[in-house]
Parts: structure tokens; sequence; C-alpha cells
């Protein structure tokens, strides 16, 4: 029992499909402390380059604005009108800010989740509504992972604030002092800064969280053994389907294969155990081709197909081996075998001559140059037809 228990663990990495099917189903690692730290530094960043310039565009767009003509004070229409001016000229004051902040949002997902766009992950989820798994997300590991963060995000933003404010409590003191504007001026400068500071800090927190969310993705996308076996079998197909395709295969090579032996010159046999069926084409072929070859059984229906069709049989073992073992199906013999298969195929037209002739057969050739190499079974060269 405990056996079964162990096997049945997630002990296994989650393979590349698994990955991708969670990726489809919008199930990618997120981290929202480097969202929320890149959306940030995005915006105390653009207030720092840009708040000046947008300062004094919305001061002069506040000035017009109180600057009416009297006699469009009348004018029903105007006040309506000139709001929507107003809108419109603070909107493009604050596009720039906006689509930088735009960008920032989305830069964090992009980053962890790899930038694909996945109708699936914004399906509904009825388990998200569920409220015994959404008090179990409150009071587990999780809950528990989020509200360490909440207080490490606190305790540190409170400890680099009251360093900032201490560091610049003369200065923010001193701004009673000074005039309006220059005092206003300097109180966003400190602002600015001071946005950017624990904006900087937040870092540190999202440094800690994008290693442990891909860490936690990983984890709860593991497997178990079975489930691995179960997907191989599921992507790669069952053993026996794939050996019922590979027979199935070899039976339909095997057919066309015999249809070609009607078409041979000459095959060439052990005499028992190989047979391999020779085509040459002169015009169309540079040497001589092995249209079928087989050994035992398929051999003994090479031999049958060729005397059914009257295509000459040759005895010579090591060559009908040195073909065998040295040329792939409808592949040209190799040069070293040259020779030998000429004296054959010389003999085989000389054969059909004298059938037709009514003379004596020749005698057929003896001791067939075959190298030595060409015997021995050679792996890479396929022996399977």
């Amino acid at each position: 029992m405990a056996e079964n228990e162990t096997s049945q663990e997630k002990t296994e990495q989650p393979t590349p499909k698994r990955l991708r099917d969670a990726q489809d189903k919008g199930q990618v690692a997120s981290s929202k402390e480097l969202n929320t730290t890149l959306v940030l530094l995005a915006g105390s960043g653009t207030l720092l380059a840009l708040g000046g310039d947008m300062l004094n565009r919305i001061q002069e767009l506040i000035r017009r604005s109180f600057m009416v003509d009297r006699e469009r004070i009348f004018d029903p229409a105007f006040m309506l009108t000139a709001l929507e001016h107003r809108i419109a000229e603070a909107l493009l004051v604050l596009a720039p800010m906006m689509l930088i902040l735009v960008v920032a949002a989305i830069t964090g997902p992009v980053v962890m989740g790899g930038g694909r766009f996945r109708p699936q992950g914004m399906a509904p989820k009825p388990d998200k509504l569920s409220p015994i798994k959404g008090i179990k997300r409150i009071f587990g590991p999780q809950g528990a992972m989020e509200l360490g963060k909440t207080l490490a995000k606190f305790s540190l933003i409170t400890t680099v604030a009251s360093f900032l404010l201490w560091n610049l409590s003369g200065r923010i003191v001193g701004l009673g002092a000074q005039d309006m504007v220059p005092g206003v001026v300097h109180a966003g400068y400190l602002i600015a800064w001071t946005f950017v500071a624990l904006s900087v800090s937040l870092i540190l927190v999202a440094m800690i969280d994008v290693p442990f969310q891909i860490w936690n993705h990983q984890r709860q996308l593991r497997m178990t053994k079975q489930e691995v076996k179960d997907e191989f079998k599921e992507t790669e197909g069952k053993p026996e389907v794939k050996s019922k395709i590979r027979q199935t295969q070899q039976e339909i090579s095997q057919r066309r294969m015999m249809s070609e032996v009607p078409k041979a010159d000459v095959v060439v046999t052990n005499p028992t155990h190989f047979a391999v069926a020779l085509k040459y084409d002169q015009s169309k072929m540079g040497a001589p081709r092995v249209v079928a070859k087989g050994a035992d059984e398929v051999a003994a229906e090479i031999r049958q197909v060729a005397r059914v069709h009257q295509v000459p049989l040759f005895s010579a073992p090591p060559l009908a081996r040195a073909l065998f073992f040295s040329t792939r199906l409808d592949q040209e013999i190799p040069a070293g075998l040259y020779v030998a298969v000429a004296q054959v195929l010389a003999y085989v037209y000389q054969l059909r001559h004298a059938h037709r002739q009514g003379t004596d057969e020749p005698p057929p050739p003896d001791d067939l140059p075959v190298p030595s190499e060409f015997l021995k079974r050679d792996p890479t060269r396929g022996e399977e037809p």
C-alpha cells in the first residue's frame, strides 16, 4: 500500500508537453511583486524625468481655464465645449506617462509568461468561486507566503521611508521658509526622489519573489511516474499500436517491392537465404539498381515471383550476400561490385539471346570478383528491404 502511494507522488519534473498545455490554459508563472515594482519604477522615473514639464503644462492649462472672455460667459454651450477641450489637453499632457505605465504593466507578464496571448486563460474558472478552495488558499502555504511577503514589504518600505524622512527632515522643514512657487517645485522634487527610492527598494522583494514563483509553478506542474508514462503513450503512441503500424508499413513496402520483381533483369540468389533483384536501364541509370531484396521467407517469395514471370535466377552466394548487405532498396550498387554484376548481366543477356535464337546456352561465369569488405554486415548500409 505504501509502495503504491509512493509511486503516485509527483516526483517527476513537468514534461515539455505538460508545460505547453499549461501555457495554453493560461497557467504560467506570475509575480505580482515584479509587476508592482516595474510599474512603480516606471511611474517614479517618469515623474522625475517629465514631472517638471508636465506640471508647467498643467499650470498653463489651469490658468487658461480661468481666463474667459466676458461675452462667452453668457453662452450656454461654451462651458461644455471648453470642458471637452481642457479634458483633451489634459489627456495629451498625461499621455506619455500613461503609455509608459501601460508598457511597464505588460512587461512583467510578458517576461514571466512568454508573451503569448492565450484565450483559454481568459475563460471563467468556476473553481475560483469556490469558498472552500478560497479558504484553503488563504490559510494554506500560498496564503502564508503572501502574508510573509506583505509583512516583508511593509517592514522594508517602513525602514526606507524612516531613513529618508530622517535624512530629509531639514529640507522638509525648510520648505516653510521658501516662497510659494520655489517651495512647490522643491517639494515636488523631494517627493519624486522619495518615490524613486521607495520603488527601488522593492527590487529586493521582486528578486526574491520571481525565483520563488518560477519554482512554485514548476512544483505545481510536477507529474507522477504514471502520468509521464501515460503522456508518452499518448504522444508517441502505444507500443502495440506502433508495432502494428510498422508491420502494416512493412507489408505495404513488401507488396510494392514484389511488384518490381517482374521488371527485374535478374535475381541473384544465395541460393536459399538471400535473394536480390537487379534492374539496369542504360538510358536512365548510372549503374544497376536493387529493386527488391530479402532474406529467408521474403527471399523465397522473390524467387517464386521471379519464376512465375520468367525472370532469370542466378545463384552466386558471395555476390548475393554482398548486394544484400551493401545496398539499400532502390539504390544503385556500389562501385566495388560493378565488375561482378556486369558479368552476371552479360550472362543474362547472352542467355536471352540464345533462347531467342534457339542456340546452346552460354556457360555461367565462375569466380565472380566480390571484394571481401562487402561480405560483412554493415549496420550503416541498412539490411531491411
